[in-house]
């Protein structure tokens, strides 16, 4: 836990503080996703988790490169609210002992940080924009869309999961 807060005075400051923060959550998620795939009992949920494992993989070596690039180093800052997003997960999947129940909980904490993840690239997007920084609004305008496209596949499985479930 800090014990004080970064000294953050100016856009570039907030935007690579950030940075940190997006690259710890890819971290985190990276450590997630095998255990929700093990969870999965469909088959297209398994499939859907297996690649985006692969696509945050890239995702982590995407923004530390953009970390790397703007202090020299890949180090990282707490991204509390996937930490709390994870846990809420890793929570509510024990207490799923229905497996249609818990595919169906799996789909909804997926999206749950599908959404934070499309937040979160969203604002750095925009702050490197107004910075200037042209190849890392590039980067994280992929990120952005992979993050919006895991959304609508998750989205699109759980029509069919749901009604599965409510069965």
């Amino acid at each position: 836990m800090k014990m004080f807060s970064a000294n953050i005075e100016d856009l570039r400051t907030l935007y690579i503080t950030n940075l940190k923060k997006a690259l710890d959550m890819e971290q985190k998620i990276t450590d997630a996703l095998p255990k929700m795939i093990e969870k999965s009992t469909d088959p297209q949920l398994a499939t859907a988790f297996r690649d985006h494992l692969r696509q945050t993989e890239g995702h982590v070596a995407n923004v530390e490169a953009l970390v790397r690039n703007a202090t020299g180093d890949a180090d990282t800052e707490t991204c509390k609210a996937i930490s709390g997003l994870v846990t809420e997960a890793e929570d509510s999947i024990k207490d799923a002992s229905d497996t249609g129940i818990r595919d169906i909980t799996l789909i909804a904490c997926g999206q749950q940080v599908e959404h934070h993840e499309i937040a979160v690239y969203g604002t750095l997007r925009t702050w490197a924009n107004i910075l200037g920084l042209t190849e890392d609004v590039r980067i994280l305008e992929s990120i952005l869309n992979e993050e919006k496209e895991a959304d609508k596949l998750l989205s699109t499985i759980s029509d069919g999961v749901n009604l599965q479930a409510a069965a």
